[in-house]
């Protein structure tokens, strides 16, 4: 049974209301609300979310400062339209809202969007309730290399290979870069079992062989590693997949690989 309705009026105030919370400067308030009263939401809505947000974009609000933060999330405030009414899910709401808007304000840093993804990327892990897929963890094996070759190795979705074009893991306060530099930075970011997000810089063979895995994981250890030689076009296939083997085996200690599956 669907709850009825709010009547005509009741629906047009709570408009109303909402209008001038969200943009009380360009929206005249309400009539007949003490506007004594209409300042407490004023400040009380704006500052949870103001609040929320420096949280979860700390490195953005400290570079920011007040006048651009503050005049930021207003804009947020303001202008975006929501998906969901989840708290947890308010920084991917402003990613959206910088994604949207990206370019329009160049008063604003050039890599503003990569930093809040990167900072984003943090709580998204925390947060996630990824199941992991079944898999052979190799717990008594005593050739781990040897199986995650002839088997199909199966990524942890809690380990996420990230490029950027901005160095997004060093850009701070004392590190304001106005261009980005040649190469991508290329990063892990993972939950380990203790809960903790951990991030890592990762060379761009084994960036790529992450991205093989996510995007073909029905093929063998072997073959992931064979495809990936000759894409970076290395003559000894055999020193290469030796090599990558163990890159592997070091990936499934840390827990970035869970294990194998069959082919």
């Amino acid at each position: 049974m669907h709850a009825p309705d709010a009547p005509p009026l009741l629906r047009a105030q709570q408009l109303a209301l909402t209008r001038h919370l969200r943009d009380p400067q360009a929206v005249s308030a309400p009539k007949g609300v003490e506007d004594r009263r209409l300042a407490i939401y004023r400040d009380l809505v704006f500052n949870n979310v103001e609040s929320l947000l420096a949280g979860n974009f700390p490195v953005i609000r400290q570079l920011l400062g007040d006048a651009d933060w503050h005049a930021l999330v207003r804009g947020f405030f303001r202008d975006h339209r929501a998906q969901t009414p989840l708290f947890p899910e308010l920084g991917r709401e402003f990613l959206r809202f910088l994604e949207a808007r990206e370019d329009r304000d160049p008063a604003l840093p050039a890599f503003l969007y990569e930093l809040a993804h990167y900072e984003w990327v943090e709580l998204a892990l925390q947060i996630s309730d990824a199941t992991l897929p079944p898999h052979d963890p190799l717990g008594d094996s005593a050739s781990p290399e040897q199986v995650l070759l002839d088997e199909v190795p199966v990524l942890s979705p809690l380990a996420w290979p990230l490029a950027y074009a901005w160095p997004v893991h060093r850009i701070g306060p004392d590190h304001r870069p106005d261009i980005p530099p040649p190469e991508p930075t290329l990063l892990l970011v993972r939950r380990d079992a203790d809960g903790e997000v951990r991030f890592s810089q990762l060379s761009p063979l084994a960036f790529r062989l992450l991205q093989r895995l996510e995007q073909m994981p029905t093929l063998s250890g072997r073959a992931q590693l064979e495809a990936l030689a000759v894409e970076a076009a290395q003559t000894d296939i055999d020193a290469f997949v030796e090599q990558g083997a163990a890159l592997l085996a070091q990936m499934q200690g840390a827990g970035v690989i869970l294990g194998t599956q069959p082919r």
